[in-house]
Protein backbone atom coordinates (compact mmCIF):
# COMPACT_ATOMS: atom_id res chain seq x y z
CA UNK A 1 0.00 0.00 0.00
CA UNK A 2 1.13 3.32 -1.25
CA UNK A 3 2.18 5.79 2.02
CA UNK A 4 1.80 9.28 1.57
CA UNK A 5 6.10 9.61 2.36
CA UNK A 6 6.23 8.17 -1.35
CA UNK A 7 3.76 10.04 -2.87
CA UNK A 8 5.57 13.35 -1.46
CA UNK A 9 8.99 11.77 -3.22
CA UNK A 10 7.52 11.86 -6.34
CA UNK A 11 7.32 16.11 -6.08
CA UNK A 12 5.35 18.40 -7.34
CA UNK A 13 4.67 17.40 -11.02
CA UNK A 14 1.42 17.87 -13.43
CA UNK A 15 -0.80 15.84 -11.09
CA UNK A 16 0.40 16.99 -7.57
CA UNK A 17 0.94 20.05 -5.48
CA UNK A 18 2.08 20.78 -1.85
CA UNK A 19 0.42 23.07 -0.11
CA UNK A 20 1.78 24.22 3.73
CA UNK A 21 -2.30 25.34 4.70
CA UNK A 22 -4.94 26.87 2.41
CA UNK A 23 -5.22 30.98 3.19
CA UNK A 24 -7.03 31.37 0.24
CA UNK A 25 -9.98 29.72 -1.40
CA UNK A 26 -10.00 31.60 -4.16
CA UNK A 27 -6.50 31.12 -5.14
CA UNK A 28 -6.66 27.38 -4.32
CA UNK A 29 -9.57 27.11 -6.88
CA UNK A 30 -7.72 28.22 -9.61
CA UNK A 31 -5.53 24.87 -8.90
CA UNK A 32 -8.42 22.45 -8.70
CA UNK A 33 -9.57 23.83 -11.78
CA UNK A 34 -6.20 23.22 -13.51
CA UNK A 35 -6.47 19.44 -12.62
CA UNK A 36 -9.86 19.36 -13.69
CA UNK A 37 -8.78 20.91 -17.00
CA UNK A 38 -6.01 18.65 -17.54
CA UNK A 39 -5.18 14.99 -16.15
CA UNK A 40 -6.63 15.37 -13.17
CA UNK A 41 -4.72 15.20 -9.75
CA UNK A 42 -4.08 15.57 -6.04
CA UNK A 43 -3.22 18.41 -3.18
CA UNK A 44 -1.41 17.36 -0.18
CA UNK A 45 -2.18 19.93 2.41
CA UNK A 46 0.48 19.88 5.15
CA UNK A 47 3.39 19.73 3.46
CA UNK A 48 5.93 22.63 2.25
CA UNK A 49 7.29 22.76 -0.56
CA UNK A 50 10.68 21.10 0.00
CA UNK A 51 8.62 18.16 0.76
CA UNK A 52 9.03 18.24 4.38
CA UNK A 53 5.71 17.72 6.30
CA UNK A 54 4.25 20.12 8.63
CA UNK A 55 0.45 19.03 9.48
CA UNK A 56 -2.50 20.44 9.68
CA UNK A 57 -5.81 20.20 11.02
CA UNK A 58 -7.56 18.64 8.57
CA UNK A 59 -11.19 20.02 9.37
CA UNK A 60 -9.99 23.41 8.61
CA UNK A 61 -8.41 22.67 5.42
CA UNK A 62 -11.45 20.99 4.23
CA UNK A 63 -13.30 24.05 4.58
CA UNK A 64 -11.40 26.14 2.85
CA UNK A 65 -11.28 23.37 0.20
CA UNK A 66 -15.16 23.31 0.06
CA UNK A 67 -15.75 27.31 0.02
CA UNK A 68 -13.23 26.73 -3.21
CA UNK A 69 -15.58 24.94 -4.92
CA UNK A 70 -18.58 25.97 -3.76
CA UNK A 71 -18.16 29.71 -4.20
CA UNK A 72 -14.77 29.70 -6.95
CA UNK A 73 -15.66 27.13 -9.49
CA UNK A 74 -17.74 26.72 -12.57
CA UNK A 75 -19.26 24.05 -12.46
CA UNK A 76 -18.75 22.77 -8.91
CA UNK A 77 -15.88 20.43 -8.67
CA UNK A 78 -16.27 17.04 -6.84
CA UNK A 79 -13.27 16.21 -4.89
CA UNK A 80 -12.13 13.10 -2.75
CA UNK A 81 -10.36 13.87 0.50
CA UNK A 82 -8.43 11.96 2.48
CA UNK A 83 -5.97 12.03 6.11
CA UNK A 84 -2.80 10.69 6.30
CA UNK A 85 -1.16 10.38 9.60
CA UNK A 86 2.83 10.62 9.30
CA UNK A 87 5.02 10.83 12.41
CA UNK A 88 2.61 12.14 14.25
CA UNK A 89 1.46 14.45 12.08
CA UNK A 90 -1.86 15.12 10.31
CA UNK A 91 -1.55 15.44 5.74
CA UNK A 92 -4.89 16.15 3.91
CA UNK A 93 -4.92 14.44 0.68
CA UNK A 94 -7.69 16.06 -1.85
CA UNK A 95 -8.41 14.54 -5.15
CA UNK A 96 -9.64 16.01 -8.03
CA UNK A 97 -11.29 13.78 -11.54
CA UNK A 98 -10.00 15.00 -14.77
CA UNK A 99 -13.40 16.44 -15.86
CA UNK A 100 -15.23 15.20 -19.31
CA UNK A 101 -16.51 18.49 -19.90
CA UNK A 102 -14.08 21.03 -20.16
CA UNK A 103 -13.46 23.90 -19.40
CA UNK A 104 -14.14 24.06 -15.54
CA UNK A 105 -13.74 27.62 -14.77
CA UNK A 106 -12.45 29.87 -11.51
CA UNK A 107 -13.25 32.85 -10.43
CA UNK A 108 -10.33 35.39 -10.39
CA UNK A 109 -9.88 38.73 -8.11
CA UNK A 110 -11.53 40.92 -11.13
CA UNK A 111 -14.47 38.72 -10.28
CA UNK A 112 -13.99 37.18 -14.38
CA UNK A 113 -14.22 33.17 -14.71
CA UNK A 114 -11.03 32.16 -16.26
CA UNK A 115 -9.96 28.69 -17.20
CA UNK A 116 -6.72 26.73 -15.80
CA UNK A 117 -4.66 24.36 -16.72
CA UNK A 118 -1.59 22.57 -15.42
CA UNK A 119 2.13 21.99 -17.09
CA UNK A 120 4.35 20.30 -14.98
CA UNK A 121 4.52 21.85 -11.85
CA UNK A 122 2.48 25.05 -13.10
CA UNK A 123 -1.02 26.30 -13.26
CA UNK A 124 -1.29 28.40 -16.08
CA UNK A 125 -4.16 30.69 -17.65
CA UNK A 126 -5.55 29.14 -20.99
CA UNK A 127 -5.50 31.27 -23.79
CA UNK A 128 -8.32 31.48 -26.36
CA UNK A 129 -7.18 28.96 -28.70
CA UNK A 130 -6.91 26.26 -26.20
CA UNK A 131 -10.61 27.22 -25.18
CA UNK A 132 -11.93 26.80 -28.53
CA UNK A 133 -9.76 23.63 -28.92
CA UNK A 134 -12.22 22.33 -26.42
CA UNK A 135 -14.89 23.52 -27.99
CA UNK A 136 -14.30 21.75 -30.97
CA UNK A 137 -13.32 18.44 -29.47
CA UNK A 138 -16.85 18.41 -28.53
CA UNK A 139 -17.88 17.39 -32.26
CA UNK A 140 -16.34 15.28 -34.40
CA UNK A 141 -13.23 16.94 -36.60
CA UNK A 142 -12.20 14.85 -38.95
CA UNK A 143 -9.35 15.93 -41.25
CA UNK A 144 -9.90 17.27 -44.84
CA UNK A 145 -8.35 15.16 -47.59
CA UNK A 146 -7.21 18.03 -49.21
CA UNK A 147 -6.48 21.69 -47.76
CA UNK A 148 -6.14 25.55 -49.13
CA UNK A 149 -3.66 27.69 -49.48
CA UNK A 150 -4.45 29.52 -46.71
CA UNK A 151 -3.83 26.25 -44.71
CA UNK A 152 -0.72 25.48 -46.22
CA UNK A 153 0.67 28.33 -46.15
CA UNK A 154 0.08 28.66 -42.33
CA UNK A 155 1.71 25.49 -41.73
CA UNK A 156 4.92 25.90 -43.48
CA UNK A 157 5.16 28.71 -41.42
CA UNK A 158 4.81 26.88 -38.20
CA UNK A 159 7.20 24.32 -39.90
CA UNK A 160 10.06 26.67 -40.80
CA UNK A 161 9.74 28.47 -37.03
CA UNK A 162 9.43 25.52 -34.73
CA UNK A 163 8.26 26.79 -31.22
CA UNK A 164 6.82 30.49 -32.58
CA UNK A 165 4.11 32.16 -30.67
CA UNK A 166 1.02 33.41 -31.64
CA UNK A 167 2.45 37.35 -32.26
CA UNK A 168 4.94 36.25 -34.29
CA UNK A 169 2.35 33.71 -36.62
CA UNK A 170 0.18 36.77 -36.70
CA UNK A 171 3.31 39.27 -37.82
CA UNK A 172 4.37 37.23 -40.75
CA UNK A 173 1.40 35.24 -41.98
CA UNK A 174 -0.22 38.25 -43.43
CA UNK A 175 -3.72 36.80 -42.48
CA UNK A 176 -6.30 38.22 -40.33
CA UNK A 177 -6.33 37.09 -36.62
CA UNK A 178 -9.52 35.46 -36.74
CA UNK A 179 -8.69 33.43 -39.77
CA UNK A 180 -5.37 32.38 -38.14
CA UNK A 181 -7.06 31.30 -34.61
CA UNK A 182 -9.56 29.24 -36.54
CA UNK A 183 -6.85 27.58 -38.70
CA UNK A 184 -4.83 26.79 -35.41
CA UNK A 185 -7.74 25.31 -33.35
CA UNK A 186 -8.48 22.60 -37.02
CA UNK A 187 -4.93 21.92 -36.86
CA UNK A 188 -4.50 21.07 -33.09
CA UNK A 189 -7.77 19.27 -33.60
CA UNK A 190 -6.21 17.20 -36.94
CA UNK A 191 -3.14 16.39 -34.70
CA UNK A 192 -1.27 18.07 -37.39
CA UNK A 193 0.14 20.80 -34.84
CA UNK A 194 1.05 20.83 -30.69
CA UNK A 195 0.74 23.42 -28.49
CA UNK A 196 3.07 23.96 -25.86
CA UNK A 197 2.46 25.94 -23.02
CA UNK A 198 4.57 26.57 -19.86
CA UNK A 199 5.67 29.61 -17.54
CA UNK A 200 7.50 31.49 -20.47
CA UNK A 201 4.62 31.37 -22.86
CA UNK A 202 2.69 29.23 -25.09
CA UNK A 203 4.72 28.32 -28.64
CA UNK A 204 3.22 26.23 -31.86
CA UNK A 205 5.07 23.85 -33.50
CA UNK A 206 4.22 20.98 -36.10
CA UNK A 207 3.71 17.94 -34.69
CA UNK A 208 5.67 14.59 -35.13
CA UNK A 209 3.51 11.21 -36.27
Amino acid sequence: MQSVKQLIREGEHQQQDFKFRIDDSKKIARTLVAFANTDGGRLLIGVKDNGKIAGVDPTEEIHMIEAAVDMYSKPKLEFQSRVWQEDMKLVLEISIEKSPNKPVLALDEEGKWKAYVRRKDHTLLANKILLNVWKHERFDQKKPEKIGEDETRLLAIIATNPGITLSKIYRVSNLQKSHIDRLLVLFICWNLVSMMMNENGTFYQIKEN
